[in-house]
C-alpha cells in the first residue's frame, strides 16, 4: 500500500506505484493541496512501473494547470531507468 505524507509543502511518498494502485494515488492525491512549490519526495518508494511515469507526468499537468512548481526528489534507481528507456528524463522536473 502506498501512502502519502504532506509534510512542510512536501508529499513523501511511501510503498509501491504500479499499474494495480496508480489510479488510487492519482484519486488521493487530488484532495491534497499543492503549494506553489511542490516537491514530491520518493525516497521510501519500494517498486515502480510505468504506470509511475504516467503519475508523476499527470501531477505535473495538473501543477501547471494551477501556474504552480512541481519537482521530484529521490527517485528510485528504477524508476530513472525507466524514464531513461521511454525517452523522457527531460519531462520530469527534478529538484
Amino acid at each position: 500500500m502506498t501512502h502519502i505524507i504532506v509534510q512542510n509543502g512536501t508529499w513523501h511518498l511511501s510503498g509501491e506505484i504500479l499499474v494495480d494502485n496508480a489510479n488510487t494515488i492519482l484519486v488521493e492525491s487530488t484532495a491534497l493541496s499543492m503549494s506553489a512549490k511542490l516537491c514530491v519526495d520518493l525516497a521510501a518508494v519500494t517498486s515502480v512501473d510505468t504506470s509511475a511515469l504516467s503519475l508523476l507526468m499527470e501531477w505535473q499537468r495538473r501543477a501547471a494547470s494551477f501556474n504552480q512548481e512541481i519537482a521530484f526528489a529521490n527517485l528510485p534507481d528504477s524508476l530513472t531507468s525507466l524514464a531513461a528507456l521511454y525517452g523522457v528524463t527531460d519531462f520530469i522536473a527534478l529538484h
